[in-house]
C-alpha cells in the first residue's frame, strides 16, 4: 500500500467494503476505548487524553471518520449510520469485546446507533457535545454554515470557526500546529466535498435510537458550545431521554477533551470507575 502524503506516522488501517478507515492503537490488555472525532476533524483531537487513559490501563483506539484524516476520501454514504458500520468493522476486525465508545459531535450520534444495534459489543459510552438529534437551529445559521463550506475558502473558513468559536475559553498549547495539520488535510482533493456531504446528513436515526440505549452513558457538554442554542438544556434533554448521566464543563466549547483535558478526565474517570477491572 502506497503511503499517502498526509498519513501520520504509525497510522493503521482497516479495510471495509467501500474504503479504508485509519486509526491509532496504543495496544495493551486493558479494556478498549474507541475515540471518534467530529466531522471536519482529526483523530488527534484526543491527543491530550489518550496518554492519560493509557496510564489508567486502558487500550485506546482513536479512529478517523470516513472521508477525513487518513481514511479514504470518497464514500457513497457519510451518515451517522455509515459511521456506525465503520465502528463495527474495527471492532470485528480487531476482535474487540466490551468496548467503551467515546464520540464527539456527529460521531456521538453514530455511537448511539452502534450501541443500540450491537449492545453485546458495547459496555458504555461517553457522548461529547453530541449531535444525537436534529437540534433546532435557525434556518439562517444553517444557510450561512453551508455557504462558508461551499467555496474554495471552505477549509480556511472552517478552521477559523474552530479556532475563534469552538474553543471559547482556552486554546490548546499546540493550536497553531493543529490548525496546520487540519488545513493540510482539508485541502487534499475531495476532502471538503466529503465534509460538505457529511454536514448535509441528518440525525434522524440517532434520535430514533435514543430511548433504546441500554448501556451506561455519560453526556459531556461545554457550557459555551456555540453549536447548540442552549448546550446545558441540550445535555439535560438528552439525559432525560436516555437515562444517562450528564456533566457540564464550565467555559468549554465543542471540544472539551482538548480545551479542558484535566477536567474532562476527572469526569470520565468518575464515570468509568472500576469498569477497567
Amino acid at each position: 500500500m502506497k503511503k499517502e502524503e498526509s498519513e501520520m506516522p504509525g497510522s493503521k488501517f482497516i479495510q471495509t467494503e467501500n474504503g479504508r478507515i485509519s486509526y491509532d492503537d496504543t495496544g495493551g490488555k486493558g479494556r478498549t476505548v474507541i475515540c471518534l472525532p467530529g466531522m471536519g476533524d482529526l483523530r488527534t483531537v484526543y491527543r491530550f487524553i489518550t496518554v492519560e487513559l493509557e496510564k489508567k490501563g486502558f487500550r485506546v483506539i482513536t479512529m478517523d471518520l470516513r472521508g477525513m484524516g487518513d481514511s479514504t476520501v470518497k464514500w457513497n454514504d457519510y451518515s451517522e449510520s455509515s459511521i456506525a458500520l465503520d465502528i463495527i468493522s474495527i471492532i470485528n476486525q480487531i476482535e474487540l469485546k466490551s468496548v467503551i465508545l467515546m464520540g464527539n459531535s456527529i460521531s456521538a450520534g453514530a455511537a448511539v446507533i452502534t450501541s443500540t444495534q450491537h449492545p453485546e459489543l458495547i459496555s458504555s459510552m461517553v457522548l461529547i457535545s453530541p449531535f444525537a438529534r436534529n437540534v433546532p437551529i435557525s434556518h439562517l445559521k444553517l444557510i450561512l454554515f453551508r455557504l462558508a463550506l461551499a467555496g474554495p475558502w471552505g477549509a480556511t473558513a472552517w478552521i477559523s470557526y474552530i479556532s475563534s468559536k469552538l474553543y471559547p475559553s482556552v486554546k490548546p498549547p499546540d493550536m497553531d500546529k493543529y490548525k496546520i495539520s487540519l488545513k493540510n488535510m482539508l485541502q487534499q482533493k475531495g476532502r471538503m466535498r466529503a465534509f460538505r456531504k457529511m454536514a448535509a446528513t441528518n440525525h434522524d436515526k440517532a434520535e430514533e435510537c435514543l430511548k433504546k440505549i441500554s448501556v451506561p452513558t455519560l453526556i459531556v457538554m461545554g457550557s459555551r458550545d456555540p453549536d447548540f442554542p442552549d448546550p446545558v438544556k441540550e445535555a439535560e434533554w438528552l439525559a432525560e431521554q436516555t437515562g444517562a448521566k450528564h456533566v457540564i464543563i464550565e467555559g468549554a466549547g465543542h471540544y472539551p477533551q482538548a480545551e479542558f483535558p484535566e477536567k474532562f478526565m476527572e469526569h470520565i474517570t468518575d464515570f468509568l470507575g472500576d469498569r477497567n477491572a
